[in-house]
């Protein structure tokens, strides 16, 4: 971890997993990424969906699929605190296979393109979001994906966690990252967030500059804007055409995104529309991985009621404190000290400080900015 002032441990009184491999580093490829929604497109449809999903579970059961994280990590975790508070990593990987080729060549392999903490407050009505740069150069713990051990690495990016090791690797890597046990697992993917995105009827947002992107297949002027899934997935993927073209600009595009999804769905009478609600809950069910204590439609229903009471204005959203690699600006590493102050604060249930965050790569951008 790089220090942005004097060195502090993070949290020294607890281990921490030690890498084996040399330093990684690696050209950004040049294949089109893709971001995806995150827990709470899923969580307002869930709960808006209530009844209609339990009444429709035999049929929606069958479209999740579930990963039995606790089994593949066994006890070597960071211990569980019980102080009413709740932890989930949400993921969206970058596989081009199956509907997703057309966004560029399958390789066979995934990444975590999107990678968000977030830490639901005691009470359930306050949420505190971290998004993860993946091109964050981190310790990565040794991971074991389909009976093969990849081998520690003293520094390697964290989107090649995932590749390795799959969704245990990357819940593995964020709590040696942390020292915070992640209580749930959610993954989605972009032909599902599309599919999504249209089955709700678009989504309004205003643009306050100009955004044309040819990568992403993005041109919108200043204004309001109705949203289709197409776009909504430029927009969240776009990174050339805001800001400096950073994958931190990128990440504030995100967050607002979801702001303005959120509040939308929540104000979309789905009771009155039997076949939008059904289309929608089909829709999130077959985008969805869970980990197996989320893998059935009436633990996610339960899930979902739980923090239905956030809305956009009770989410803090932030990036990890970065900055930017010296012998690669391609890469960013964590500032060790403020992100010692950030996990510190969601380990106790507190509101990360602002000083967490202030000076760091992430907050420098303008790009959250464009989109209101």
């Amino acid at each position: 971890m790089a220090d942005d002032s004097s060195s502090t441990p993070v949290n020294p009184g607890q281990p921490r997993a030690r890498g084996a491999g040399g330093r990684r580093r690696k050209r950004p490829s040049t294949r089109r990424r893709a971001v995806h929604y995150t827990i709470w497109t899923l969580a307002a449809v869930l709960v808006l969906g209530g009844a209609g999903l339990g009444y429709l579970y035999y049929r929606l059961n069958g479209n999740l699929t579930s990963v039995d994280i606790n089994a593949a990590l066994g006890s070597d975790r960071p211990k569980n605190v019980d102080n009413g508070s709740m932890d989930i990593l949400v993921l969206g990987s970058d596989s081009r296979a199956g509907k997703n080729a057309k966004y560029g060549k399958d390789e066979g392999t995934s990444r975590s393109d999107t990678a968000m903490i977030v830490h639901v407050h005691q009470g359930r009505q306050k949420a505190s979001v971290v998004s993860i740069p993946r091109d964050t150069m981190v310790k990565r713990p040794s991971c074991v994906k389909d009976g093969k051990e990849t081998p520690a690495a003293r520094l390697a990016m964290f989107n090649s966690a995932y590749e390795v090791g799959g969704p245990a690797c990357a819940v593995k890597t964020v709590e040696s990252l942390t020292h915070i046990r992640m209580d749930h697992y959610l993954e989605v993917d972009f032909s599902g967030f599309k599919q999504l995105i249209n089955d709700l009827g678009g989504v309004d947002i205003t643009t306050t500059a100009p955004i044309h992107d040819k990568q992403s297949h993005l041109d919108l002027e200043p204004g309001p804007h109705n949203l289709d899934g197409e776009q909504s997935l430029g927009l969240v993927r776009t990174r050339h055409g805001v800001g400096d073209g950073s994958d931190l600009g990128r990440i504030k595009l995100q967050q607002a995104f979801v702001k303005a999804l959120l509040d939308q769905i929540k104000q979309v009478d789905l009771f009155g529309n039997p076949k939008k609600l059904y289309d929608l809950a089909d829709t999130s069910t077959k985008a969805l991985t869970t980990d197996s204590e989320l893998g059935s439609v009436n633990k996610l229903k339960g899930f979902a009621q739980s923090v239905k009471g956030i809305g956009s204005g009770d989410m803090k959203m932030t990036t990890l404190p970065v900055m930017y690699d010296p012998d690669d600006p391609a890469r960013v590493l964590p500032m060790e000290r403020k992100s010692a102050l950030m996990w510190q604060a969601l380990r106790a249930d507190r509101p990360i400080p602002a000083s967490a965050t202030k000076g760091s790569a992430g907050e420098a951008t303008s790009a959250g900015k464009v989109v209101k």
